[in-house]
């Protein structure tokens, strides 16, 4: 009696299928928290348009309570990625919540937004992969750590 390949593959995918559709019954948190929009960054930091605009299309999605969530958020395994690093985004830093920082937070903040950019860290790559539009530019770059370092300056 020889071996056959074919069934241990074909029961190797089958078991592969189920756990791909079991995964997509796991609920997952997709919601965009209600905010007090005078609590948001646009309204209390006031940075210039072009900063603005910066930060909307390269931050807004992971980095606020205003995510769009793509449909491959909506696909197993991808929507765990992507609903975990969202959570996360929104932990470290959420331009929606802006207002809830004390001085010296926000400063901090300012700070780290523009050494995240800088260094290149932040748009993060898993985003930009899939978001080419977010990537910044050396003059992206240079906008927001322009404006972040003029505010600490006062």
């Amino acid at each position: 009696m020889a071996f056959s390949v074919a069934k241990p593959v074909r029961v190797s995918l089958l078991v592969l299928a189920v756990l791909f559709v079991t995964a997509q019954l796991v609920p997952l948190d997709r919601s965009n928290p209600p905010s007090d929009p005078q609590q948001h960054f646009r309204v209390v930091a006031s940075p210039p348009a072009a900063v603005a605009s910066v930060l909307d299309r390269s931050c807004r999605d992971c980095h606020s309570n205003d995510t769009t969530w793509p449909w491959y958020s909506r696909v197993a395994p991808m929507s765990f990625l992507v609903v975990d690093d969202v959570k996360e985004g929104r932990l470290h830093l959420n331009f929606s919540e802006w207002g809830k920082l004390d001085a010296r937070r926000s400063a901090r903040k300012l700070e780290q937004i523009c050494d995240e950019v800088r260094s290149g860290d932040m748009p993060d790559r898993k985003y930009t992969l899939l978001h080419p539009e977010a990537k910044l530019s050396p003059a992206d770059v240079q906008a927001i750590c322009g404006w972040t370092e003029q505010v600490l300056a006062k």
